[in-house]
Formats: C-alpha cells, sequence, structure tokens
C-alpha cells in the first residue's frame, strides 16, 4: 500500500522557530500540504515553501452543486482506480483458475487439484510468480507517488488526471491481451500501469478539498475510504466471474474497464476545474485585500471634475469589494470561524505533544534523525509485512489450518473486510489522531502490531479470522499515523521530501517479498510461522522503540519549550518595565522644564 495513500489533513500550521531555539519568537504559519520531492529554493538553507506558482481558481466563483459533484467525481475515480491492485487476494483464484504461469507447475503436478477446497491450488514455483504480479505492483505505486506529487506540485492536478486515465486505459488492455493470447505474458506489465493509474489519480484528488474549505476534513475522508473501497473491484468481479458460472472471463472484464480510464478523461475535461481553487492562505490574503477599504481610491479619481461622481464611483468600488468579501466568507467562514478553526488546529497540535520538534529543519538534516531512522526502519518492515500476507494469506491458512477448505473461508473473509474495514475505520482514525499524543497513539499502534503478530502465528480457525479483522484495522490506522507524525513532528512545509524518502525506500523493500515467498516454499516447506513471528518481534520491538523515543524526546521537548515560553515572559516584563521607566523619565524632564519655565517667568 502506498504511504501516500493516508493523509489526515491538506493544509495545517508549521512551527516556525527563531534562529535561535534560546531567543526571538516563534512563528506560527498556515501552510498547504506538498508532495513535492524536488521543491525549488536551497535545500541546505531553511524550509520555505515552493516558489512555483500554478494557475488557482476561485472556488466562490463556482456554484455549490457544481463543486460538490466534481469531489463527487474524484472520490468515484478514486473507489474505481486508486488502489485496486491491492484487490489482489480476490483476482488470484481467477488467475490460478485461467492457468496464469501454470506452465511454470512440474509435468508431474495435478493441474486440476482442489484438496477439498472448491477452488485449484497453485504449485509453489505458479505461487511465487503470481505473488511477484502483486509484488511489482505495490512497488511501482508506492514508488511512483513520488513523480505523481512531483507532477501535481509542478504541473497541476489536469495533467494528472490525464496521465492517471491513460494509463488505466493502456494497463486495461494490455491485461486483456495477456488473457486472450497466451503467448503473450503481459500480467506483471499490465498490473505495473494500472498501479500507475491509481498513484496518479488519488494523490492529486487531495487538493479537491479546498472546493469546501470548511469542510475539507470531510473531503479528505471521503477520498482516503474511496481508496480503501477501491479493493473491492477485484472481489465484485470475482463473484460476478463465480455467479456467471466461470464464463464473466477476465479478458472481457479487462477490455470493459477501460471505458473507466475513458470516463476519467471525459470528466476531466468536461467537468473537473482546470486548475486548483484557492487554498486558505490564498484566501487569507484575499480577504485582507477585500476589507482594505482604501482600495476604492484610485489615482485616477483626481481626473474626475464632480466630487458628486467620485463618490458614486467610490461607493461602487466598496460594493463590490464588500460583495466579494462576503462571497469568500460565505466559502471559508467569518473572521470568528476562522479563528475558531486556527485555534482548533493548534489545540489539536498542541495535544500531539511533539508538535514542531523539527519544524524549520532543513529536511536533510530531518533525514539524519533518529525520528526519521525509527519511522523508516518500522514503516519499511510493516510495509513487507502487510504486503506479505496480503498475497500469501490463501498459503498461509492453507498451512496453518490443513485444509484448503478453511484457508478458502479466512482468505474470502479477508476479501471483504479489507476494503470495509478501511472505509469504516477512517472517520474513527481521523478522531483518535487529532484527540490522542503521539506518544499513546504510537502505543496502540504497537499493540495491534503485537496482536496481529502473535495470532498470525496460531493454528486455529478463529485465530485466522481474527488476525484478519485486527489486519483491516491496522492496515489504514498504521499508514495514516504515519502520515500524521510526519506533519507533526517534520511538519508541512519538508512533507514531500520526507513521505517521499519513506513511501520509496519503503516500496523498494518489498523486493525482500519475493525472497520471503522462496524461504516459505522451499527451506520452510510451506511453514509461514518462523516468517511471521521473526517479523512480529522485530514490528513490535521498533513501535516500542518509537514510543518509548516519542515519550522521552517529547518530554524533554516540552521543557525547552516551557524554558523559552518563560524567558519570552520574563523579556516581554522586562520590555514593559523599560517602557515604564522611559515613560516616568519623559514626564520627569517634561516637569522640569515647565517648572524652570516657571521660575524664569
Amino acid at each position: 500500500m502506498s504511504l501516500a495513500q493516508h493523509v489526515t489533513a491538506n493544509e495545517g500550521i508549521d512551527r516556525v522557530p527563531p534562529e535561535g531555539e534560546e531567543d526571538g519568537y516563534e512563528e506560527i504559519l498556515w501552510r498547504t500540504l506538498s508532495y513535492d520531492v524536488f521543491p525549488p529554493g536551497d535545500s541546505a538553507g531553511p524550509i520555505v515553501s515552493p516558489e512555483i506558482i500554478l494557475p488557482t481558481l476561485a472556488a466562490y466563483k463556482v456554484s455549490s452543486t457544481r463543486r460538490a459533484v466534481q469531489v463527487g467525481f474524484a472520490i468515484v475515480a478514486c473507489w474505481f482506480a486508486a488502489g485496486i491492485v491491492y484487490g489482489f487476494s480476490s483476482l488470484k483464484p481467477i488467475l490460478i483458475e485461467e492457468g496464469v504461469y501454470a506452465d511454470l507447475c512440474p509435468l508431474n503436478d495435478d493441474p486440476d487439484d482442489t484438496r477439498d477446497g472448491r477452488e485449484k491450488v497453485p504449485c509453489a514455483a505458479q505461487d511465487m510468480r503470481l505473488n511477484l504480479f502483486f509484488v511489482a505492483a505495490s512497488i511501482t505505486i508506492n514508488t511512483s507517488s513520488l513523480i505523481a506529487g512531483w507532477a501535481l506540485d509542478r504541473y497541476g492536478r489536469r495533467l494528472c488526471y490525464t496521465i492517471s486515465g491513460l494509463f488505466m486505459i493502456a494497463g486495461s488492455v494490455l491485461m486483456g491481451l495477456a488473457f486472450q493470447i497466451p503467448a503473450f505474458d503481459g500480467y506483471v506489465l499490465a498490473n505495473v500501469v494500472l498501479s500507475l493509474g491509481g498513484a496518479f489519480v488519488f494523490v492529486p484528488s487531495f487538493q479537491l478539498a479546498n472546493a469546501f474549505p470548511r469542510h475539507s476534513g470531510i473531503v479528505v475522508a471521503l477520498v482516503t475510504g474511496a481508496f480503501d473501497g477501491s479493493a473491492a473491484v477485484f472481489l465484485l468481479y470475482r463473484l460476478a466471474w463465480e455467479a456467471s458460472g466461470r464464463s464473466f472471463a477476465p479478458a472481457r472484464f479487462f477490455f470493459a474497464y477501460t471505458a473507466v480510464g475513458a470516463l476519467l478523461l471525459v470528466g476531466e475535461y468536461t467537468l473537473m476545474p482546470a486548475c486548483a481553487y484557492h487554498s486558505t492562505p490564498e484566501l487569507e490574503r484575499k480577504i485582507e485585500r477585500a476589507q482594505d477599504a482604501t482600495r476604492d481610491v484610485h489615482d485616477s479619481d483626481e481626473d474626475l471634475d464632480s466630487p458628486r461622481m467620485i463618490r458614486r464611483i467610490r461607493s461602487r468600488r466598496a460594493e463590490r469589494r464588500l460583495s466579494k468579501l462576503e462571497q469568500i466568507e460565505e466559502l471559508v467562514g467569518d473572521e470568528a470561524q476562522r479563528e475558531d478553526r486556527v485555534q482548533a488546529e493548534e489545540e489539536r497540535q498542541a495535544a500531539s505533544g511533539i508538535w514542531g520538534v523539527l519544524h524549520g529543519v532543513p529536511a536533510h538534516r530531518q533525514m539524519l534523525t533518529t525520528w526519521f531512522l525509527l519511522l523508516l526502519l518500522l514503516t519499511a518492515l510493516q510495509m513487507l509485512r502487510m504486503n506479505y500476507f496480503i498475497a500469501t494469506i490463501r498459503a498461509q491458512y492453507r498451512y496453518l489450518l490443513g485444509s484448503e477448505r478453511l484457508a478458502e473461508n479466512v482468505n474470502h473473509f479477508f476479501d471483504a473486510a479489507l476494503p470495509i474495514g478501511g472505509v469504516f475505520a477512517t472517520p474513527f482514525i481521523g478522531l483518535l489522531l487529532n484527540n490522542l499524543s503521539v506518544a499513546t497513539a504510537s502505543a496502540i499502534l504497537t499493540l495491534f502490531i503485537a496482536l496481529v503478530g502473535a495470532l498470525n502465528c496460531v493454528p486455529q480457525a478463529w485465530a485466522g479470522y481474527a488476525t484478519v479483522a485486527a489486519f483491516v484495522l491496522l492496515r489504514p490506522l498504521y499508514y495514516s499515523a504515519v502520515s500524521d507524525f510526519a506533519t507533526k513532528i517534520f511538519g508541512f512545509a519538508s512533507f514531500g521530501r520526507i513521505y517521499g524518502a519513506l513511501t520509496c525506500l519503503s516500496g523498494l523493500v518489498n523486493f525482500a517479498q519475493s525472497g520471503l515467498d522462496a524461504l516459505t516454499h522451499g527451506p520452510l516447506r510451506g511453514d509461514p510461522t518462523p516468517v511471521n513471528a521473526v517479523m512480529a518481534v522485530l514490528g513490535t520491538g521498533l513501535a516500542a522503540a518509537l514510543t518509548a523515543y516519542v515519550v522521552v524526546k517529547g518530554r524533554e521537548f516540552r521543557l525547552r519549550m516551557r524554558k523559552r515560553e518563560d524567558a519570552e515572559r520574563v523579556q516581554e516584563r522586562l520590555g514593559l518595565i523599560r517602557e515604564e521607566r522611559e515613560r516616568e523619565a519623559v514626564e520627569a524632564r517634561y516637569g522640569s522644564f515647565r517648572v524652570d519655565r516657571q521660575d524664569h517667568l
């Protein structure tokens, strides 16, 4: 799964400390999330906002109905394109039934072996090659999110949606041809292309949150839920395939699926905005200009002869200015509502316990910290573990339960639970991360990681269902937490580089999944327990280490911040005392001057 697929907010506040931590006053800036891994500017200097300026559109000039339809279109597009490759466990039985890579099996292997189940059981070589089909797509969607983020920030959402539509068409055609032409082995390539289509439609969709600034969190949650729901596409196809008596051939399905890419292109150029809507900082600047009454006065007014005409023209300008102000405030909220929103954001960040600990530090130095190293190691391991589970769940429980029928049941439960669990958990994850400290959230992750790891080693059917239930909650929680931790620890300004590095490096670690497959099918003779146990112990240890580090460093950071606040209060009192003394000195000199003057008179 791509890290970029779960973000908790598209805008937020950064703490910009003074150059010296012990003196000066910090600044709080409202920033828009950037996915650009290579932003312009000096990477060795202080973090600054990207300098590339793209055209933007005023949302208040577009009807709320049209904006709602645009958001709805983005959600539907993500549901049918963003993360369909993660429905691999639903598609895998169809691939096996269609004989994909069955030629890799030994000649003495029974191609119709179903054991005590209803579906064919693949040989080891076929199973590993099919898992590679998923691994390649998983690595691609993680690494390509860097390119998608770069393209979004540099060239805008329209180019990304266009690329996504073309990739979806190309991937569907390649997959259909691979099923239709036996000599054409295009399965892996087709899945990689489909994953590219998913990355280029999903990351840019978060920009649509600016269509409704006051409800941006809801839009982000809906888009995120659509990504989780997209894993159900192959599940629905598998159900249709079974209902048709397996006559609904994969080639027909994928050729028909080209309609998704085509509709994405049509919708982009007929319905969607040509450029991004104004962000909150841009709207704030427009509000400041609309509140400036001096803009009603122009130098050209001096050329007018009649004072009455001047008043009338200035009155019209004021009406237009105030009308624009009213439109903007209807979109983003009045001054009190905006202040409440900023206050709520500051309280949310303060509750984290570590907000701003590395804000303002250059990204290359952030990547050298223990914060980044622990997050990277844990994320790489969890991504490998989760994708390994998705790809091998049937094989794992076939061995653990000693029954193909029971393994099928667990697998089918997982196929439905994966998208449903992600969609169901999204709003609760937001509430959890917004109200708990990072240390507490990290401790909850540690418990989940330990629970999934322990249950996954128990050779009982109930444990299999419990593992699935815990897994489908842990997966969206973990990826959302990493995004949330990144903004709170490193800041919105360097998010693209930090998140890009986490995403790319963690994705590349997934190459090890093929090695784990070979280990399981080879020396371990199909037993997944040693691999699961080792990853469970390592994952729990790293998660516990991260939690302990957050607790210790968070306490040190809060102590340092309290000292700074105390020093600022002392400086403020000294400043007031100094002003009072200066005022007394001025009054004393003035009084002395009056006395001297009276004596002179």
